[in-house]
């Protein structure tokens, strides 16, 4: 099971990869990292579930509060209300 999950976080990174470079509006670009940084979360989580070390998710935790308070600041660019 953990070998599908990897194979499918591994197609996901491609589908956003693919996304981040034919992104056509500034704005899909932004949505594509900010996919890219949620799968890397689910990879932090998948290496914490396979090595057993349970530090790892409170890394994805604080990894996850900072990517989304990076994206309310880039929207808040974009919208130019900052």
């Amino acid at each position: 099971m953990l070998q599908l999950a990897t194979v499918l976080i591994f197609f996901a990174i491609l589908f956003a990869v693919i996304r981040l470079v034919l992104g056509k509006t500034l704005i899909d670009r932004v949505v594509a990292i900010d996919t890219l940084t949620v799968i890397s979360l689910s990879l932090i989580a998948l290496y914490a579930q396979t090595s057993g070390r349970i530090v790892y998710i409170d890394v994805a935790l604080v990894y996850g509060l900072l990517s989304f308070l990076a994206v309310l600041a880039i929207a808040r660019f974009l919208e130019r209300g900052l």
